[in-house]
């Protein structure tokens, strides 16, 4: 494993961080004014640093140039999630459309769909959402109901979803809906863009226990789809799917600028003095935080040498979880009572990290990937992968 960026990567990271401190500064004022205010973060202010991306090129690491992106690879977007967490800088209010609906009209998409929607997906002129998981259907994603019917040159889709981040306020959505339910579960799913306006999409935002609406869950009711919206064959929205997860990964890892281990010890000096418990659960967090820096800097290694990692995302995926609790659990015992008024990042960070061990694949997912690709561990018996949709226990 080499810790050290390449002359190509160390030139990346350059340049990156210094377009972020000069325009991160702006953005950050802007939300602390926000939260100071007890507000969410204003849609405005994130649609213009969304603009702000674009004018610069920084819009899409990973997308080719010709599609407007810095045709960079996974080292390049993850050094940049990198920066990003060192300048505490949120992530794009687009990021479903950039880490998951580009990357699938890109991959599997016609020319007029990606000449229709990819600069709008990158300077923030029409924010995505995802409608994929449903109430019966989230770590089990491939057992979705919602229901498409082809009707002529269109589809009338019915169902419910869940968890749809922006779902309340996205122009457009990204769809997985079952279209043959006598096949396997994998087999019969069709993957399809929504307009959000259409009749019969009803989005109703979801409060969290941070008083911040960041998702929705979205009911449809037989919406019509055209089958011009209708991404790769009818049956293989599977495949579409696994296209955009596996960058969603790549886009979200690291990018969440939502803990600075350098914050906590400043903290911890404002509470001084410390008492040797405390103490010793902020070195235990130094200490874990440092292992995710190193277990990062083995994935970047292994893209750098052309190798695919094999359960090392899983392991990320579980430890930034619990980092980011362990952090949020070492604040309140530095800053004590005083938390449950105070609106600063802290107070946010308790809230809203248990969400981290859901969101993305939760904890236990991951677990299994690494029993699996790790330790060797049979896969645990589904017979609905094989079993046709409509004939499952349920």
């Amino acid at each position: 494993m080499d810790l050290n960026d390449s002359p190509t990567e160390a030139a990346f990271r350059k340049e990156a961080r210094a377009f972020l401190d000069t325009h991160a500064p702006a953005v950050r004022e802007s939300l602390d004014r926000d939260l100071a205010d007890h507000a969410e973060p204003a849609r405005e202010v994130m649609l213009d640093w969304q603009q702000t991306l674009f004018d610069n090129g920084w819009a899409a690491i990973t997308w080719p140039e010709e599609h407007g992106g810095r045709g960079g690879g996974p080292v390049e977007q993850i050094i940049w999630n990198q920066e990003c967490s060192r300048a505490n800088v949120p992530a794009s209010i687009n990021i479903v459309g950039i880490g998951m609906a580009g990357p699938a009209i890109i991959a599997h998409g016609t020319e007029e769909q990606r000449s229709r929607h990819l600069r709008n997906i990158l300077d923030g002129t029409e924010i995505w959402c995802q409608l994929f998981s449903e109430p019966d259907a989230g770590s089990d994603l491939a057992a979705v109901r919602t229901r498409a019917v082809r009707d002529g040159d269109d589809w009338v889709v019915s169902g419910q979803k869940v968890w749809s981040s922006g779902g309340h306020y996205a122009d457009w959505g990204i769809l997985l809906a079952r279209t043959d339910p006598s096949v396997p579960k994998h087999d019969g799913i069709t993957f399809f863009l929504v307009d959000m306006t259409t009749p019969g999409v009803n989005a109703l935002p979801l409060r969290q226990v941070t008083g911040d609406a960041h998702f929705a869950e979205v009911f449809l009711d037989e919406v019509r789809i055209p089958d011009s919206r209708r991404i790769g064959d009818v049956g293989a929205g599977w495949s579409v799917a696994v296209t955009t997860i596996l960058h969603e990964r790549m886009t979200l890892g690291g990018s969440l600028g939502v803990f600075q281990l350098d914050d906590l010890v400043e903290l911890a000096r404002e509470c001084a003095p410390v008492s040797p418990a405390v103490r010793d659960q902020v070195m235990r967090l130094y200490s874990r935080d440092r292992i995710l820096d190193l277990l990062n800097a083995r994935i970047i290694s292994k893209l750098g040498a052309g190798e695919i990692p094999t359960a090392e995302g899983s392991i990320a995926k579980i430890c930034a979880a619990r980092v980011l609790s362990d952090a949020a659990d070492a604040a309140i015992a530095l800053a004590g009572p005083r938390l449950l008024v105070d609106t600063r990042p802290w107070q946010r960070l308790f809230l809203w990290a248990p969400g981290i061990h859901i969101g993305g694949g939760t904890d236990e997912v991951q677990r299994n990937a690494v029993a699996e690709r790790v330790l060797g561990l049979p896969r645990e018996k589904d017979e609905s992968r094989t079993t046709p949709f409509d004939q499952v226990q349920r």
